[in-house]
């Protein structure tokens, strides 16, 4: 992984981090919210020496400060003795031990000074504050016993309360901003980490992701989601500008028909199979838009339905189900009988499924099905709604037999290990693979830079304009067969059971019919409409 790949795992995980850093700081304050609160309070004495010389005569006062410092660490010992602490349990009337006592006792000695600072510990202010003059008391106690006679100033330095211990206002422990600081950086630690493992182990395809370098195929396209009312309505709406996805979805379909366009000026596809790794990617709504979108170019189009286990191109395209490709692969009809037009594209030729056969894998491998695929490219360009490849192997047996194959790819659902299981069926058929097409992009989020589309028309300004009346249906002739006849459009064909030996008309040219039938579908744009001036 790359520094960038880093910053979009955090990115992409954000909400997680967030998250992480809330539960830290909960954890902190609540952890704090249980502990038993611990006040400090602070008593401080000064040694003062009343020591003489051997005649009595009263030490100077440098002397004695001298005298009184070099008492300070015997002093400062004496203060953790149990002696002191049972004065001082005594004093305060206590039940605690006094072992409990010395570990809530701390002595200091500020440096170069004659003074002992003594700090206690208690679970309430008052608790404190008395604990820390008591203990001062026993310990002028305790040396006047052990130094002196016993009476109290017997010894040769004394300790005298130099300033007597205050209330505390605030607990010592638990420290509330600390555990909440404390908290908050081990819930972003945790956040981070948490980012970059699911960045390291989700081998899922995501936005932002350099797909190229990591599939070793082209991109071809990516189109966005758009979310719909009707999940049956696949065909997207290419007047439709207003609306930012529908904008999206046909910019992004015009940037794949112009990659495809462009691959190999040379040897350009003719045939073209769309496929997925998995089922429900997509790939039969992108097989059905790509055509529509190529269709509106001026192009002449034949949309094949080539999954023969679930068929969904007739309804798509609203088109009514009945003999299709597995009628004319059986030689029950001919392929000029089954080619529908679609009433929504002008320019487009649907191939329908056909009778769901139960051997597809044959049917669609056969010289017949390979014999067909050519014909019609040598009129339109041919895009087949494929099976998935994992599941079957339909779709792979499809690109040995066609031109190439766009793997479309469900980004945040398909994983890099399907989508080179996929290229690897591929391969052994020795299939070409065009590219891969991120379906389903997100319009925002992390990684979408690339991909978004806020370059949209601005809308038109509305003009009276006359209603036309609406027109009537035309009749659409679709080829000269024996016997004549037209088709009106989307009139389900009727299939015919395979004309015997000699019963063939041989005055049927197949190839004509099907060149009249394209030359029939061309597709008329009309001008661009110019805003009002002025």
């Amino acid at each position: 992984m790359q520094i960038r790949d880093y910053f979009l795992a955090l990115r992409r995980h954000g909400i997680a981090i967030v998250l992480l850093v809330l539960v830290g700081l909960g954890a902190g304050y609540g952890w704090a919210a249980i502990q038993t609160p611990v006040y400090e309070a602070s008593a401080s004495g000064f040694l003062r020496s009343k020591a003489t010389d051997q005649q009595g005569v009263a030490l100077a006062p440098n002397a004695s400060d001298n005298f009184a410092k070099a008492k300070v660490p015997t002093y400062r010992d004496m203060a953790t003795w149990t002696n002191v602490a049972e004065f001082a349990a005594k004093q305060l009337g206590s039940e605690s031990s006094p072992e409990d006592l010395v570990r809530r006792i701390t002595v200091d000695n500020p440096l170069n000074t004659a003074i002992l600072k003594i700090t206690a510990q208690g679970t309430t202010p008052e608790a404190a504050r008395d604990l820390a003059s008591a203990w001062v008391m026993g310990l002028t106690a305790t040396i006047d016993e052990f130094e002196g006679d016993g009476t109290p100033g017997s010894a040769p330095v004394g300790i005298v309360l130099g300033e007597s211990a205050s209330l505390p206002t605030a607990p010592s422990f638990p420290d509330t901003k600390t555990a909440l600081l404390v908290g908050g950086v081990l819930g972003l630690g945790a956040g981070i980490a948490f980012a970059l493992l699911r960045a390291l182990s989700d081998r899922r395809v995501r936005p932002g992701d350099d797909v190229e370098q990591r599939l070793g195929v082209s991109v071809l396209g990516s189109i966005p989601t758009v979310g719909k009312k009707d999940p049956d309505q696949r065909l997207i709406d290419l007047s439709d500008t207003t609306k930012k996805g529908s904008f999206a979805v046909s910019e992004s379909l015009r940037t794949l028909r112009t990659n495809l366009q462009f691959m190999d000026v040379d040897h350009p596809p003719r045939c073209i199979v769309v496929t997925s790794a998995m089922p429900g990617e997509g790939k039969s709504t992108v097989a059905a838009n790509l055509a529509t979108m190529l269709a509106a170019n001026g192009e002449h189009v034949a949309l094949v339905d080539g999954d023969l286990r679930r068929p969904t191109v007739a309804t798509t395209m609203g088109l009514i189900p009945g003999a299709g490709l597995t009628d004319v692969l059986a030689g029950r009809a001919d392929l000029i009988e089954v080619l529908q037009r679609t009433p929504r594209v002008p320019g487009l030729v649907v191939l329908g499924a056909g009778t769901i056969p139960p051997n597809p894998s044959e049917l669609l491998g056969s010289d017949r099905m390979r014999s067909l695929l050519n014909e019609l490219a040598e009129h339109a360009m041919v895009i087949i709604d494929a099976p998935p490849l994992l599941p079957v192997t339909d779709g792979a047996i499809l690109t040995h037999q066609a031109d190439g194959a766009i793997i479309v790819v469900t980004v945040g659902g398909t994983t890099y290990d399907l989508v080179d299981k996929a290229v690897e069926a591929l391969e052994k058929v020795r299939g070409r693979v065009l590219g891969v097409v991120l379906n389903r992009m997100p319009l925002t989020g992390s990684g979408t830079a690339n991909y978004s589309y806020d370059y949209h028309p601005q809308e038109a300004e509305t003009v009276e304009t006359k209603t036309d009346k609406p027109a009537k249906p035309r009749r659409v002739r679709t080829a000269a067969r024996p016997g004549g006849g037209v088709v009106r459009t989307g009139q389900k064909p009727r299939p015919r059971p395979a004309p015997s030996t000699g019963a063939v008309n041989a005055d049927f040219d197949e190839d004509a019919a099907l060149e009249q039938l394209f030359d029939d579908a061309t597709v008329e744009t009309s001008a661009p409409k110019r805003r009002p001036s002025g």
